[in-house]
């Protein structure tokens, strides 16, 4: 089996990019914004907080880069930037992987418990 590495990704980054995502109002706008850009009010409308809390979650998740600020006239809407997700996902995919070859390894096992048990069972009779 290959050990696990990490991605290209720095370690710094992937830090902040499972630190934004710890959070269950910051997972939220990342789900918000999954379905197009969006305001800073427009973002805030669900929470039951002011609109400075929600811009310190969505700090959070710009340094993570997760989102990205664009510029439309006076408006400045928020957007997803999926490649940092994509990266923390390639991250995750590698014990993905090593979980199913366990798995798979222990499938084999259990066949071959089987298989001996089946054996035994027929000479004894």
């Amino acid at each position: 089996m290959e050990p696990i590495s990490y991605t290209s990704q720095s370690p710094d980054r992937l830090d902040a990019t499972f630190a934004a995502l710890a959070d269950p109002t910051r997972r939220a706008i990342l789900a918000r914004l999954a379905s197009g850009e969006a305001s800073v009010m427009e973002l805030a409308e669900p929470f039951a907080m002011t609109q400075p809390a929600i811009s310190k979650h969505l700090k959070v998740l710009e340094h993570a880069g997760l989102i990205s600020r664009g510029r439309d006239a006076q408006r400045r809407p928020r957007r997803l930037e999926a490649k940092r997700l994509a990266e923390a996902s390639g991250w995750l995919d590698g014990y993905r992987q090593f979980w199913e070859g366990s798995f798979h390894r222990l499938d084999a096992l259990l066949e071959e418990l089987k298989a001996k048990e089946k054996k035994h069972g027929r000479t004894k009779r």
